[in-house]
């Protein structure tokens, strides 16, 4: 998986940095996949790291993706918004 980056934007406000990088790949990339790259190349912890979008065209091996890549797993928690499904089972307790 080739990864180039193609706009770079520091957020001081939350910290974080908010990237757009094009992937050459045979198939569309996994979020774990893309989560793993970019960890790799930003020496970053991949839970640090929210992929937003992974966008591709019909029958192109690139695929465009945006993602936020934080300064620590708090300021992410902080930020990001957690799905109502995801938060309605983790309150439910199990017996």
């Amino acid at each position: 998986m080739e990864l180039k980056e193609t706009k770079k934007n520091e957020n001081p406000l939350f910290n974080r940095k908010e990237v757009i990088v094009v992937i050459k790949s045979s198939s569309s990339p996994k979020i774990k996949e893309v989560e793993q790259s970019l960890s790799e190349k930003y020496s970053t912890p991949i839970e640090n790291i929210t992929v937003k979008t992974i966008k591709g065209s019909f029958g192109s091996s690139q695929f465009s993706i945006t993602a936020n890549i934080y300064s620590s797993k708090e300021d992410k928690d902080k930020t990001e918004v957690v799905a109502r499904k995801t938060r309605k089972a983790a309150a439910t307790p199990t017996a």
